[in-house]
């Protein structure tokens, strides 16, 4: 696996007329919210990859998103991220740009899913899904209730249900400690996207007040401090 350091270079659009507009630009475009921790978790595999692209930023507060231009041409659920390819193709959903980029750019910059035999290559798929089914549920639920609800100005957190997102995310990452006691990424002994998917809702719970969650585990400290100084995510804290 690669450890080049990361030289990503993209240019951010934010003309708010066109930005629905899929781009006839030749190279990666991305359209999202570096707010987003879809988007940076995006943003996170192109620099990775040493991608160049072209970003442009949605009008979150005036509902882009929702627009008949963006649902018909770019994302029909008023979701983002999507990006477009270099040769027009369109994909969305964060995890799944994601896993595009490492398979279409696979010889550019650093690896990010294990090549080897099927062991390795499922081990892989299950810290995949231990991400997406046991970290974020519970995660995305503190940062709704304490971020997003303060970002659209919808009143104040609801203490019970954030102090239930602590006690179910304290015990998963109970066994994120045990985990991480014998190897030293979720995957094995590389970093890969396992890892990776992560960062961006780990971050926001260090900003909102919870990194105590992280920070009491050693194994789990230890690992997030060393996928944290990646200059993948520094580029990614950047843009922020």
């Amino acid at each position: 696996m690669g450890n080049s350091t990361s030289s990503t270079t993209y240019s951010e659009s934010k003309s708010r007329s066109s930005n629905s507009e899929p781009s006839t630009r030749d190279g990666i475009v991305l359209y999202g919210l570096p707010l987003s921790p879809n988007t940076q978790r995006v943003l996170a595999v192109l620099a990775e990859k040493d991608l160049k692209y072209e970003f442009k930023s949605i009008n979150f507060m005036e509902s882009e998103h929702k627009s008949r231009k963006y649902l018909e041409g770019l994302q029909p659920f008023g979701l983002f991220p999507v990006l477009i390819d270099e040769d027009g193709f369109k994909i969305y959903e964060s995890r799944a740009i994601c896993r595009y980029l490492e398979e279409k750019y696979k010889t550019k910059g650093n690896q990010l899913i294990p090549d080897g035999d099927i062991k390795s290559r499922f081990l892989f798929e299950q810290a995949v899904n231990i991400e997406a089914f046991n970290f974020e549920p519970a995660a995305i639920g503190i940062v709704r209730e304490k971020f997003v609800k303060k970002l659209l100005g919808r009143g104040e957190p609801d203490e019970g249900k954030v102090a239930d997102f602590r006690k179910e995310l304290n015990g998963k990452l109970s066994v994120y400690e045990n985990i991480l006691s014998k190897q030293p990424y979720m995957a094995g002994q590389v970093f890969t996207l396992a890892d990776l998917f992560h960062l961006p809702c780990m971050a926001l719970l260090f900003k909102m007040g919870d990194g105590d969650l992280i920070e009491s585990k050693p194994n789990i400290r230890k690992w997030w401090e060393k996928i944290s100084a990646r200059p993948s995510w520094k580029t990614v804290e950047k843009m922020i």
